[in-house]
């Protein structure tokens, strides 16, 4: 035997171990219905939603009090910056949330 076949053999129990945890953690919780997926997926989407559309609107008011010279889009930068915020937030609540289980 190689070395690296006795370090998997010594590896396959604990993989076991944590595969059966899980398993008796899942049958003892349940399955969870199908309108709690529909309410993540709701509030992942006003999550990332959310942030973008106030961008937007603060990105129209940044273009209103702009001069016409100017050839920076206020609207489309803070749309974007909205957006990024949203996605790092819902990345980061779904993150928790998988933690948790």
């Amino acid at each position: 035997m190689t070395g690296g076949d006795k370090r998997h053999e010594e590896e396959l129990p604990k993989i076991v171990e944590e595969k059966a945890r899980r398993r008796q953690k899942a049958e003892k919780e349940g399955s969870k219905p199908i309108f709690f997926g529909l309410g993540m997926f709701g509030v992942v989407g006003w999550t990332i939603a959310l942030p973008t559309v106030v961008g937007v609107f603060l990105g129209r008011w940044l273009d209103g009090l702009k001069s016409a010279e100017s050839k920076v889009s206020w609207t489309l930068s803070c749309m974007f910056i909205g957006l990024i915020i949203g996605v790092v937030a819902a990345w980061q609540w779904m993150s928790k949330e998988g933690k948790s289980d």
